[in-house]
């Protein structure tokens, strides 16, 4: 009955050191990454962790420390490429350091935002990655500051005087989609995105209006923003194309969803792309590459993102100090075949398919 107690019983620091010929804590060293310990003595330690199946007791390290080996992320949502790809980015390299990753989604809500960062508050956790709903000053970031909470902001925001800062360069990349477009000769564009309070809204569309102004002063671009979510914007794209008046040339979609939406749109009027129109979307997605034709797209750097985000945040964690950064990371620009010179005939608004 000893014996088989003995088998039953979860390995502890103790006997890990006692296989490995060590102290525990050495034992305890080795597995927080320390890297001063003598390569023969960590092989040991390893070996001896596999062979009796240890694994930390994660309450138990973390009651004898101020803040728990957990780093938070929030993102607005998890349904997109983009923010899936990023908490499986964070995920992976919280892993790398010993650290444990809990993700959550916001659902594109403030208050939900909030209150999500205040329980992980309540769980000390060592620090927090956050992409807001809305931008670097809403009332998230505002909790993180007031708490003394360590963390990093990604992705809608542009610069803090509080926390780093890391996020793709939109506006950069909008003025790319810009001189593609206008030097395709294209001179009347509609941009669809969700509500100017977004920061890398705000970026994008600037970034693009302002580079295909200076490139063509006679260019019309028209602009439908929806607040919410993508059900009232099938409502404005409906009405803004049952107008019957000049319908534009192409298509620039600020966010995922609204390129869907639109290419959704098209198909439902029995228009083609890019014959009859133009589509370009902000961000990829796989379906975005295998229908046809290939919708072009703004490929954001989610790795670049996550790696330099979890870099700034554990030297924050580490202790260092100095004045927040704020990182831009490029985008690249794909123009697949949904996109092509307008024709020489303007495009009439009728064409609505029931």
């Amino acid at each position: 009955m000893a014996q088989k107690e003995a088998q039953q019983r979860r390995p502890s620091i103790h006997d890990v050191a006692s296989h490995a010929g060590v102290s525990a804590a050495t034992v305890s060293k080795v597995l927080s990454g320390v890297t001063t310990v003598k390569p023969e003595n960590a092989q040991r330690v390893l070996d001896a962790v596999e062979l009796l199946g240890y694994r930390v007791d994660p309450l138990a390290s973390d009651m004898r420390r101020a803040k728990r080996r957990i780093i938070g992320a929030i993102m607005p949502e998890f349904e997109s490429e983009f923010f899936g790809q990023m908490v499986s980015e964070l995920e992976g390299l919280a892993e790398q350091r010993g650290y444990t990753l809990v993700a959550a989604s916001s659902r594109e809500s403030e208050a939900r935002e909030k209150e999500i960062l205040a329980r992980m508050h309540d769980w000390r956790v060592a620090g927090v990655v956050l992409a807001p709903v809305r931008n670097e000053h809403g009332p998230a970031a505002a909790f993180m500051k007031a708490n003394g909470m360590t963390g990093v902001l990604i992705d809608r925001v542009l610069a803090d005087d509080a926390f780093d800062t890391v996020s793709a360069d939109s506006a950069a990349a909008s003025a790319e989609v810009a001189r593609a477009l206008v030097g395709m000769g294209h001179r009347h564009v509609l941009v669809v995105g969700l509500g100017e309070q977004a920061a890398t809204v705000r970026a994008r569309l600037e970034g693009f209006r302002r580079t295909a102004l200076e490139l063509a002063p006679d260019i019309r671009i028209d602009v439908v923003l929806c607040e919410s979510d993508v059900g009232p914007l099938r409502a404005l794209l409906h009405d803004y194309f049952s107008k019957g008046t000049e319908r534009p040339t192409a298509v620039y979609s600020l966010f995922l969803k609204g390129t869907l939406v639109a290419l959704s749109e098209f198909r439902r009027r029995g228009w083609h792309c890019p014959n009859d129109i133009s589509l370009v979307g902000f961000d990829d997605a796989e379906w975005m590459q295998v229908t046809w034709p290939a919708i072009a797209a703004v490929v954001q750097p989610v790795r670049e993102i996550a790696t330099n985000a979890m870099e700034v945040l554990f030297r924050r964690i580490e202790g260092e100090g100095g004045p927040p950064t704020a990182r831009l990371e490029p985008c690249k620009v794909l123009m697949r075949e949904s996109v092509g010179s307008p024709g020489s005939v303007p495009h009439s608004g009728g064409g609505d398919r029931q």
